[in-house]
């Protein structure tokens, strides 16, 4: 196996794991009563992680094991860096970190 072969690999493994999360996501928004909107957004951070690393594992670029978002941008040249605001990252990696377990934080609304 060449090393492209192999780079695609890695990047076809992280786009699978970023696909399910995306529609495990999508899944649970389908539950209109009682959706678990923690739930939801825990996926969806992992899913725009998972295609993040994607990128990187495409580009050769090494990459800690991190849920931070902003820290996986830091590592992507600005002219191919896919756009998410500030306030976007942090908010999604608050949902990996913060949401995902039991705390003190506000009920995440459907809206968001």
């Amino acid at each position: 196996m060449t090393v492209d072969e192999r780079v695609l690999a890695v990047v076809r493994q992280w786009v699978e794991k970023a696909d399910n999360d995306l529609r495990t996501a999508a899944h649970t928004l389908t539950l209109v009563e009682n959706c678990p909107t923690d739930t939801v957004c825990f996926h969806a951070q992992q899913c725009v992680e998972k295609y993040l690393k994607a990128l990187l594992a495409a580009r050769q670029t090494p990459f800690p094991r991190v849920h931070s978002i902003s820290a996986l941008q830091a590592l992507l040249r600005a002219a191919g860096r896919p756009f998410i605001s500030d306030s976007e990252q942090e908010r999604l990696t608050d949902y990996a970190t913060v949401a995902r377990y039991p705390g003190d934080y506000d009920p995440i609304p459907r809206s968001e």
